[in-house]
């Protein structure tokens, strides 16, 4: 059995989630990158995450629930992508970009990793 890390970018998608007044009555914009630690057992695409469902999964966590802070967004984010079989570990960064844009600066991002739960 090989291990691979595989990085998912760019994963957007829109939410209510924001810890100051009125963030939370639009929707805005979302970007999560994913650092993925896998095993993989074969050169077969069952043999390594589902990069849809992966995808699917970070979406419905940024349009399902409402966050104050983007750390326990990415914390939830990394815990759902942890149980999708042969992922070891996850890394999930969580961007918010109009919170770069009004504190005019690069980027808002919080980072969480972790380990996939025991399997039986």
């Amino acid at each position: 059995m090989t291990t691979a890390r595989l990085f998912l970018s760019g994963i957007k998608a829109s939410g209510h989630h924001g810890a100051r007044e009125g963030e939370k009555d639009e929707a805005q914009g979302f970007v999560v990158d994913l650092d993925l630690e896998v095993e993989v057992g074969s050169d077969s695409i069952e043999a390594t995450a589902d990069y849809r469902g992966v995808s699917d999964a970070v979406r419905d966590v940024i349009t399902g629930g409402s966050y104050d802070l983007i750390e326990v967004m990415a914390h939830d984010v990394a815990e759902r992508v942890a149980v999708f079989d042969h992922v070891i570990r996850v890394t999930a960064i969580v961007h918010k970009p109009n919170a770069a844009l009004r504190l005019e600066i690069d980027g808002v991002a919080a980072a969480v990793t972790v380990p996939a739960p025991d399997r039986p």
